[in-house]
């Protein structure tokens, strides 16, 4: 039986008091997919259609799990595959604590959740599926990314400087005592 969406949030509620649930210790069943998606703008989609409750969004993603290239929602008792274009959240904004060496990029998706990019929150830029432009994302949590918005990326590239490292000039950002490598520096020109 493919479990309906109004009991996956109930389970989600049930397992979000007191923060995000331990989907990373439960190991039910897989019980098949279920006709929900997460486009790449970040909108979650069942069988077709938008999810227009936000709070229903925001339950869903706090029993996301990602195994391997797969994304599942995970409660106590049930394990159910969706798809997602690109990756499940979306940064919108980010602020700098301790601006200067010692900076700290904090990024916020569209669903609140929150990292600081540093080690356990690194930074990647991969080539966008639709053209030549830089694709960058941010590691949220448990293997799951948020791809960062246009605004946020030019606003990241404001802050970037060029590092020399193993003898190649890179651009890229700092943020929790590590160097992110956005672009080669010569590419800039």
């Amino acid at each position: 039986m493919t479990p309906s969406p109004d009991r996956l949030a109930q389970a989600a509620q049930k397992a979000a008091n007191g923060g995000l649930p331990p989907v990373h210790l439960w190991n039910p069943p897989f019980c098949g997919d279920i006709d929900m998606r997460i486009a790449r703008d970040g909108t979650w989609f069942y069988q077709g259609t938008p999810i227009n409750r936000p709070r229903m969004v925001r339950l869903f993603s706090t029993i996301l799990r990602r195994d391997g290239d797969a994304y599942f929602l995970v409660t106590p008792v049930e394990k159910v595959g969706i798809t997602v274009d690109d990756v499940p959240f979306v940064a919108v904004d980010f602020t700098v604590e301790n601006p200067g060496t010692d900076q700290v990029l904090i990024f916020e998706t569209a669903l609140g959740d929150t990292a600081p990019a540093g080690p356990d929150h690194p930074i990647r830029v991969a080539q966008s599926p639709e053209s030549d432009a830089p694709a960058p994302y941010v590691a949220i949590r448990a293997g799951l990314e948020a791809r960062i918005d246009r605004k946020s990326f030019y606003r990241m590239v404001d802050l970037g400087q060029e590092e020399v490292i193993d003898g190649t000039a890179w651009f890229g950002i700092r943020s929790g005592g590590t160097f992110f490598r956005l672009i080669p520096a010569h590419a800039l020109t």
